[in-house]
């Protein structure tokens, strides 16, 4: 949930409209959380949970066996994925463009939560900036500085690299 505010927060930096929200379902801990951030040059009018999105980042990719993360993906939309596996490691049916960019690993290396737990939020912002084009990667490092609770440059760098090791 994070992540989705910062991102919101770099494309309003760049004179886009923005909305960000989180999905609440049944909440337990380690259930799978939805976030959902809205960017147009126009202004936004709707205002419920995304349905057919355009990108879709996974943060989990064990969420792949347990949900459809395609699920509403307009046809030729784009999945990143946070993995070491290369991209053409996933088809989804050939019908979306993958990237994938081992966040995890980026996020250990910058000193970003456990070996087992990883803070890859700030990471895979990096990575969807370079792979979407939507945002600078200037506008997410400056958001990161921002919003980021806790160790900002450590954040900041973790994006940085994951910008320049994203593949698609």
């Amino acid at each position: 949930m994070i992540a989705s505010s910062i991102l919101a927060e770099a494309a309003f930096r760049e004179g886009k409209d923005v909305q960000s929200f989180p999905y609440y379902s049944i909440e337990r801990r380690g259930a799978p959380v939805l976030a959902f951030t809205r960017i147009d040059s126009c202004r936004i009018r709707v205002r419920q949970e995304i349905y057919e999105p355009d990108y879709v980042v996974v943060l989990d990719p064990s969420l792949i066996e347990a949900v459809d993360v395609t699920k509403g993906l307009k046809e030729g939309g784009s999945i990143l994925i946070n993995t070491d596996k290369e991209p053409r490691s996933f088809s989804f049916g050939g019908k979306f463009k993958i990237a994938t960019v081992n966040a995890a690993g980026i996020a250990q290396k910058n000193g970003l939560g456990s070996r087992s737990a990883p803070i890859v939020n700030t990471a895979i912002l990096g990575a969807f900036s370079k792979f979407t084009k939507l945002v600078r990667i200037e506008s997410v490092l400056d958001a990161i500085r921002e919003k980021a609770p806790l160790k900002k440059e450590e954040n900041a760098g973790a994006a940085a690299e994951a910008y320049e090791k994203v593949r698609f």
